[in-house]
């Protein structure tokens, strides 16, 4: 009776151990993600139900304000980070494109239109600290919002702000970047937009010196997810955002408004010294994230995010 068939051999039970194994890596792996990502979508529910209905409050003040000045029309159809929806409270630009049309401005220069600006908006809000920029007319207010101005009056079919050196005009496409920016989340099932804010959430606990501008991340984020075709959800595309982010930030990026020539010309030339320490900054993100998953570390990827 020395049948061996209901003994399992070696070669059997080593298969059934590396099944049990990947079954249970796969769970924990599951489990990992699936912890990170309700961290994200956390602090995303958190950014979005902030106080955005104060700075629509100040831009519609402030459009009666000028409006209530100025022969023609006054509207604002690009707002920066929060018309585009990218807003942070705290951790964004808000930089307002106000459109001028038929109005006496037409024949100024620009420091004349920016020196209109501030005495309209000192006259409507004397509480709230004014200043002008070679561009922009910025309003800091008492409840600690801040919006930058920036005039465009309209000549003929297009647009036209001042230069960076405040002294000339400079014609604009101002719906451009906003359509592509918006047409590119779109492609990524609506999924680019709040990987933005997180990357702008982490953007903001980087040195002064090395943060990047609102306008560049948004614009990087179009470059980065312009082909992308893997996972579409949020932790996914910021692993992805920064392995690109850190060779595109190398070379200048051409503003679709045209507002300036680059959108990063703060950076200055390409492969400079400046955008060398940036790419190594966001390298170092990037392989900050990797380890995480490496060691499934939640807590890792919390201090990633500032948590």
């Amino acid at each position: 009776m020395g049948g061996t068939g209901g003994f399992l051999k070696d070669k059997d039970i080593d298969e059934m151990q590396r099944k049990i194994r990947e079954s249970e890596e796969k769970t924990d792996s599951e489990a990992f993600e699936t912890k990170v990502s309700a961290e994200i979508d956390t602090l995303l529910v958190n950014y979005n139900n902030r106080d955005t209905n104060a700075i629509k409050s100040h831009i519609d003040n402030i459009v009666k304000a000028i409006q209530k000045e100025i022969e023609g029309t006054c509207n604002i159809i690009f707002g920066g980070s929060y018309q585009k929806h990218t807003y942070v409270d705290g951790l964004s630009d808000i930089d307002s494109l106000v459109l001028l049309n038929n109005s006496e401005l037409i024949n100024k220069t620009p420091n004349e239109v920016l020196k209109y600006f501030s005495d309209i908006l000192k006259e409507r809000f004397p509480e709230s600290k004014i200043e002008i920029g070679k561009m922009a007319v910025t309003i800091h207010f008492k409840d600690g919002k801040e919006i930058q101005l920036l005039p465009a009056v309209k000549s003929g079919d297009e647009f036209k702000i001042s230069n960076s050196s405040g002294d000339k005009w400079s014609k604009i496409k101002p719906r451009n970047f906003t359509n592509k920016l918006t047409e590119t989340n779109k492609k990524n099932n609506d999924k680019m937009i709040p990987t933005i804010k997180v990357v702008k959430a982490i953007n903001s606990y980087l040195p002064k010196s090395k943060q990047l501008t609102g306008y560049h991340i948004e614009s990087l984020a179009i470059e980065a997810f312009k082909t992308y075709s893997g996972e579409k959800n949020t932790k996914k595309m910021l692993q992805h955002f920064f392995e690109k982010a850190k060779d595109l930030v190398k070379s200048p990026i051409k503003d679709k408004s045209g507002q300036s020539v680059n959108v990063d010309e703060y950076l200055g030339r390409k492969n400079n010294i400046n955008r060398k320490q940036i790419s190594l900054i966001l390298d170092r993100i990037s392989r900050r994230m990797k380890n995480a998953n490496s060691s499934a570390s939640v807590d890792q990827w919390m201090e990633i995010l500032g948590q």
